[in-house]
């Protein structure tokens, strides 16, 4: 594996289960664009996960482009990360 090759990578992706039919890739890069990508997750509260072999095939998605019908179940699992890291966040009062 070359330097290169092991530079951070990071994939963000939309989901609203009433408006979308399937998850979007809404950011995608590597080295200091995935370091940001991950930092404005962390700082507007966006639960994230480290999954390097799913971030190599969403990185192979264009920008906009739905998540395929063969990484459902992997995607999937992500959201259910998601949603439980969300519902152990303490509720903000207005």
């Amino acid at each position: 594996m070359t330097p290169k090759d092991k530079r951070k990578k990071a994939v963000a992706l939309k989901y609203d289960r009433l408006k979308d039919g399937a998850p979007e890739v809404t950011a995608k890069g590597q080295g200091k664009v995935a370091e940001n990508i991950i930092a404005l997750a962390l700082a507007h509260g966006v639960p994230v996960k480290d999954d390097p072999d799913l971030v190599e095939v969403l990185a192979s998605l264009d920008i906009s482009q739905e998540i395929p019908p063969e990484i459902y179940v992997a995607v999937a699992e992500l959201l259910a990360f998601v949603y439980g890291a969300n519902a152990k966040k303490p509720e903000k009062k207005s």
